[in-house]
């Protein structure tokens, strides 16, 4: 996290301050076109749930504020740098929220879903924003992936040199699963907010954290979101870290490291597209030829594990789905693939936590960096039983503030653990009924 660094015309740089004034016009600017389609993410946005976050937030001021700043906006450059302004500061406002800087309204301090769907009224502003020269398609895309990786964190995730602390770069995820409970909030996204820019003070010394948010959104993904994010903090460099970690909402009650990272998507995702298929590089980033179909942690997993960060047990996972060499039916193996198989899964299932995961541990493994890094799954967060309409109750905020506190105690000792712990008899996730690991959520 970083303060704007760019000087922007005054009349631009006072209508993206509007994000945050007191008030803000609540009618439709008439530079609109309500007749460009919206995407399935943004049309949820007009049921009162997301609504009543935002209120009960302070952050319903954001996308209003914006649509009217675009209205002032009269060429391209004018458009990105209001755009990086306001995305920008949209996570710049989340980050202080979560951290307790700047707490508006009464929903939880770690609350992630104020930031989600402010967002997503700022995207749909600029989807539907008719500007007064001409737009075309792509450049309005361009603009799109501009807010949204200035949104999440992903431009302004940059560390000291020279400070000495050890330095680490955690992601986190949108909230998900919204057409069964459009209420949800995902606990890896609450503990990034929580997490960015935070120094860690642990007993071998302090550990510098900047934190991302990604999507749930296939798209982004095969457009190389997360290599873009993570290869200037990989690569050997100046701006490379010491640890990484990927993190995601997992298994209900308990947390789990997984060790394999599978070359296989399926599954539907926010905007209800689907994919079922193999993960593939984008063009212009460095990969393993031939790719791996699997990739494991190098996180210090054992010590992970046995430390005490929390109340939800902690456990190292090792299992995978495969189609064994020869083979062609898919075979669960408990202790991980075995050589020439073709992967189906990985420990964290085969959606976007997977491959995010493969993804980012792929990319380390490309740029050749002995770094420690992989995957982290949360419990679940729920409501409580008899919570049917509520967006919180005692145990949601209970177990959103525990979650997150356990999350920031996992990553000091990811990062800060002496290699040398031994890796006998760690605890492993518990398999159900089936002889299986219960699947994630995500």
């Amino acid at each position: 996290m970083r303060p704007l660094r760019r000087s922007i015309a005054c009349t631009v740089a006072s209508a993206t301050l509007a994000l945050l004034a007191p008030a803000a016009a609540q009618a439709a600017p008439d530079c609109t076109d309500p007749t460009r389609p919206l995407t399935v993410e943004e049309q949820r946005l007009q049921r009162p749930e997301p609504q009543e976050v935002l209120a009960r937030s302070g952050f319903d001021r954001a996308g209003p504020a914006f649509a009217a700043a675009l209205c002032e906006v009269d060429d391209l450059a004018a458009a990105e740098r209001l755009v990086s302004a306001g995305g920008d500061q949209l996570w710049e406002r989340a980050v202080a929220r979560a951290q307790g800087r700047d707490v508006t309204g009464d929903l939880p301090t770690a609350d992630d879903r104020p930031l989600y769907w402010a967002r997503l009224s700022m995207t749909a502003a600029l989807r539907q924003w008719a500007p007064s020269f001409s737009l075309d398609d792509e450049q309005r895309d361009q603009l799109l992936w501009r807010l949204e990786r200035h949104s999440r964190g992903q431009t302004s995730a940059r560390f000291p040199r020279g400070d000495g602390t050890k330095h680490v770069l955690v992601s986190g995820f949108d909230p998900f699963q919204l057409n069964a409970d459009i209420r949800r909030s995902n606990p890896s996204g609450a503990s990034a907010l929580a997490l960015d820019g935070t120094v860690l003070h642990t007993e071998s010394g302090p550990v510098r954290v900047e934190a991302v948010v990604f999507p749930v959104l296939w798209r982004p993904f095969e457009r190389g979101v997360v290599e873009q994010t993570f290869l200037p903090h990989l690569q050997p460099g100046p701006d490379q870290v010491d640890a990484f970690a990927t993190i995601s909402q997992g298994r209900p009650g308990q947390f789990d490291i997984e060790h394999w990272n599978g070359r296989w998507h399926t599954g539907v995702d926010n905007d209800d597209e689907q994919r079922e298929g193999v993960i593939e590089v984008p063009e212009g980033f460095p990969a393993v030829e031939p790719p791996p179909e699997f990739v494991p942690t190098t996180q210090p997993y054992a010590a992970i594990v046995r430390a005490d960060t929390g109340r939800f047990p902690v456990f190292h996972n090792t299992e995978v789905t495969e189609i064994p060499a020869g083979g062609t039916e898919p075979v669960v193996r408990p202790d991980g693939p075995t050589p020439g198989s073709v992967a189906r899964a990985g420990g964290g299932g085969s959606y976007l936590s997977n491959e995010v995961a493969y993804r980012t541990t792929a990319l380390r493994d490309a740029v050749g960096a002995d770094l420690r890094g992989g995957h982290v799954h949360t419990p679940v967060l729920t409501f409580a039983p008899d919570n049917q309409d509520e967006l919180v109750d005692p145990v949601f905020t209970r177990d959103l503030q525990d979650i997150v506190a356990q999350v920031t105690a996992i990553v000091g000792v990811a990062a800060t653990a002496e290699e040398e712990v031994s890796t006998a008899d760690v605890p492993t996730t518990p398999r159900d009924h089936t002889g299986r690991v219960p699947a994630p959520s995500m």
